[in-house]
């Protein structure tokens, strides 16, 4: 009489628990870069406000800006950003350049904002 054992043997579960864990792995990496990418698209945004914020402020002064470069703080979302709103000459003397740079505490560029300021 031969007894038949109901059950998986030891190397069925290993090789299981093998793909469990790959997948498992697979799933903690793209939660990850999931994450990096909403902290990412937050920084990016609240750098939009300050460049948007800086710019805006030139506008409403309603004078051509100095040639040159000016450094600025903004606090947005509870951080702190650096930038410098850099302006430059166009071949029309009624327009300048300005661009907006902001970069992140570690001083890494996360956007740069473009805009043309007239004489009024």
């Amino acid at each position: 009489m031969t007894r038949r054992t109901a059950g998986f043997t030891l190397v069925e579960v290993l090789v299981a628990l093998a793909i469990v864990a790959v997948a498992l792995a697979a799933g903690v990496r793209a939660a990850a870069g999931v994450v990096d990418g909403a902290q990412r698209l937050a920084d990016v945004t609240a750098a939009q406000w300050c460049a948007d914020n800086q710019l805006t402020a030139l506008k409403l002064s309603r004078q051509l800006p100095g040639l040159g470069d000016a450094d600025f703080a903004c606090e947005q979302l509870g951080r702190s950003y650096r930038g410098t709103l850099r302006t430059r000459p166009t071949p029309n003397p009624n327009f300048r350049r300005v661009d907006a740079i902001v970069r992140d505490e570690a001083g890494q560029t996360l956007l740069t904002v473009s805009t043309v300021a007239s004489r009024l």
